[in-house]
This record gives structure tokens, sequence and C-alpha cells, in this order.
């Protein structure tokens, strides 16, 4: 007897083994993570010990702290990651695909406290200190992710924020140092991250090349540009002027009143003001997106451009100006590398930061408030390894280098799922 099955039973049939695949995959990885922090720590660090985590008073001595929380590290490091590995078991055997964003947002997350703990074993940190930091270095992944996010809602592919970060960071850098002026950098910055997203736009837009080609060939040139700049010119300009360069790195601005509330006054109102505007610009382009005209002709374009043609937007145009726009943002962000985190311009020292940024966007699911999400988990990589250096513990500095990258590797792999792109992402559009 021929057996038969229908085209709905098929298609179910057909999505059950990719989810509950990839559910099997979350749970049981998550299960193998935590038995070998478990493992490591129990093996590696006294169970006497205790991690201290310190809550700073702003404004009172260091040895002074508001709290101060001594944790026994084996002992919590055993129950978190326990915790978490049942959890993962719970969704390998349960297929709990709904739980699997979450699940790999807060693996990777107590994987981070973990490491923290066992670094400090027998010592303490200061908690806020590592918070604050994180939100310092979301700041470049947020802005290019918001960058990547107004460019592919429309339906162009931006690959080039990486390149537009290195020509905004170094032209800004020129110029705050000629003038003597970090303000005029940090418009310099910008303004050059719109023109270099203006050939992307006329490349990608008007004579439609590939858009991947166009954006690799502008991170190239990025590379070759900003270091012939630096070789014949930043570094003798610097050797002969050193003493008379008035230029310095952004301030730190502390809001007052906010800025002396207990844990919230540290972690977000005592920062440089890139910062700030790349909190300003989270919620404000949200907003946009979601609730204007703007946003709404945004979204079309990048859906269904040929719908939107036929009310009467002009898809090119608009798409070419999002584009330019969005190099605003990422000249912004090039600014904080060499404006705001230093005064001073390396080669290459946005240091893959763009890419970072569209793994962010992508997590993000191409929302702003998504991203910023995105962009705090793959800071706080950053912010770990960085806070811990001075501490002496089992694991290697170069594995510490590398966890940003990790974390990018596992988003871009789609374990956690498989987002959905604008729909006509990367395709040129043709008036008919």
């Amino acid at each position: 007897m021929q057996n038969t099955i229908s085209q709905p039973q098929l298609q179910a049939g057909a999505n059950v083994p990719r989810g509950v695949s990839r559910a099997r995959i979350v749970g049981i990885i998550g299960v193998v993570v935590a038995a070998l922090l478990i493992s490591a720590v129990v093996l590696r660090v006294d169970a006497t010990k205790f991690s201290t985590l310190n809550i700073p008073q702003p404004g009172a001595p260091p040895n002074q702290p508001l709290a101060r929380i001594p944790l026994p590290t084996v002992a919590t490091v055993i129950v978190l990651q326990g915790l978490l590995g049942l959890v993962g078991l719970y969704i390998a055997l349960r297929q709990r695909m709904q739980w699997i964003t979450l699940y790999v947002s807060t693996m990777i997350g107590l994987a981070f406290f973990t490491i923290l703990l066992w670094a400090v074993a027998g010592s303490s940190v200061d908690l806020v200190d590592v918070l604050a930091r994180v939100v310092r270095l979301a700041t470049p992944i947020t802005l290019g992710a918001l960058a990547g996010l107004i460019c592919e809602r429309s339906g162009v592919v931006n690959i080039a924020i990486e390149g537009t970060m290195l020509f905004g960071a170094c032209i800004g850098f020129i110029v705050a140092m000629v003038s003597g002026s970090t303000t005029l950098g940090v418009l310099a910055a910008m303004l050059t991250g719109s023109l270099v997203s203006a050939l992307h736009a006329v490349l990608s837009v008007n004579f439609k090349v590939d858009q991947i080609i166009s954006g690799t060939v502008i991170n190239l040139l990025a590379v070759g540009v900003t270091g012939y700049l630096r070789g014949s010119f930043i570094i003798g300009y610097e050797q002969r002027n050193g003493a008379d360069i008035t230029a310095q790195a952004l301030p730190v601005l502390r809001i007052p009143g906010l800025s002396q509330i207990p844990v919230l006054g540290p972690i977000f109102f005592s920062h440089q003001p890139i910062t700030y505007i790349m909190l300003i610009l989270v919620f404000a382009i949200n907003l946009l997106l979601f609730r204007t005209v703007w946003g709404l002709r945004t979204r079309a374009i990048g859906e269904h451009p040929k719908a939107a043609d036929t009310v009467g937007i002009q898809v090119n145009r608009m798409r070419f100006w999002n584009v330019v726009a969005s190099g605003l943002i990422s000249g912004l962000a090039g600014a904080w590398f060499s404006l705001e985190s230093t005064f001073r311009f390396d080669d290459v020292m946005t240091n893959g930061r763009g890419f970072i940024a569209l793994a962010a966007m992508i997590f993000g699911k191409w929302t702003p408030l998504g991203a910023f999400g995105g962009a705090l988990l793959f800071s706080s990589a950053d912010a770990l390894q960085i806070k811990i250096q001075g501490f002496n513990f089992g694991l290697p500095r170069q594995f510490l280098q590398m966890l940003p990258y990790l974390v990018t590797l596992v988003v871009l792999a789609g374990i956690i799922g498989r987002a959905r792109p604008p729909a006509a992402v990367g395709q040129p559009y043709e008036k008919g």
C-alpha cells in the first residue's frame, strides 16, 4: 500500500527535525559548558576562598564601599552552573524552542560571571565598574549596529561599517590634532563617515554593484588609506608638534544628581559624550523606525520596494539618503576609538568591531533595542577580559582576548535560531 502524506503534514514534518535538532544542540552545549566550568573551578580554586563583589558609594573612597558581597567561589559556581545545566537538559529533552535565545544569552552571561568569580577568588572586584565598562565598550558596537540596521531596513547590505569606522577614526583624529578641537574632530569623523557611505550608496544603489563587493572594497581601502595617513602624516606631525597639540580625549560628563545614584549613577550617568549620544540614539531610532512616516517608508522599501514604488515612494533615492545618514552614525562610532576611548590613532584600531556590530544587529533581529542588547552581550566579553588582566588564574590571556569573537561565532552560526532579515535586503531595485 502506498503511503501518502498531505502537503501540510509534509511541511510540518520538515520543520520538526530542524527545530528538534537546534533545541537539542543548544541544550547539550549548555550542559557541556556548565560541566566544564564547574570542573575547572573545582579543580583550580580552594573551596574555602571567597570572591568579594564591591558596590561603591559614588563620591566615597574606594575602601568605603556601599556594600561588600562575599560569595563562596566554588559553591556559587556549582549552584549557578548546575542550574544552567539542568535547564539545558530540560530544553534538550522537551524541545523548548522558545527558550533558546534567552537560554543562550543567559549561558554566555553566566559563563562570564563564572570566569569573573574564578579570577577574583580570594580577592575583590568593583562590580559597578565592570558594568559601567560594559556600557562604555558597547558604544561603538551599538552605533555600528544602528548604522547597519538603517541600511538593511532600507534594503541595502552594508558590510563597510568597519571601514567607515576606521576612516572616521583617522580623519577625526587628524582634524582634532591639527585644529586643537576634539569637537571639530568628532564632526569631521561624522562627515567622513557620511562621505564614505555615500560612495557605498553610489556603487550599490545607483550603479547596482554587488553590495558585498562594494563593502569589501571600502573595508580594504580604509586599511590602506588610513595606514598611509598614519605613516606619512600623523606620526611626523606628533613628533614635530607634540607639546603644542592641545586637543585631548573627550571628558567624562557626570550628570548632576543622577550620577550620584548608587549603582545606576556610575553605570549610566557618568560617561563621555559619545556614549550618551549612543544611549539616546537607541531609543530615538527605535521611535523613528516604528512610529513615524520615515520609519514606515524605510521598512516598506526594505520589505517590498515595488509596492512602495506604486504608492509614490522614491525607493532608490530613499535608500541612497538612508545609507548616507547611516554613515554619520558609523563615523561617530569611529570617533569613539580615536577621540573618546583614547586620544590617538593606531592602524586598524577598530579591531573588527564593525563586523561584531553586524552580529549584534542580527542578534537583535534588526531592531534598535535588540541590537543594543546584543552589543551589551558582546561588550561584556571585552569588559571581562580587560578587568581581570591583573588577576592570576588558570585561563590564558589569549583565550580571554578572543571571547568577543567566540560570542560572535555563536550568534552567526545560527544556534539561537535564524532571524529573518528584511525581504528585499541586498536586492538592487530597478523601476519597472
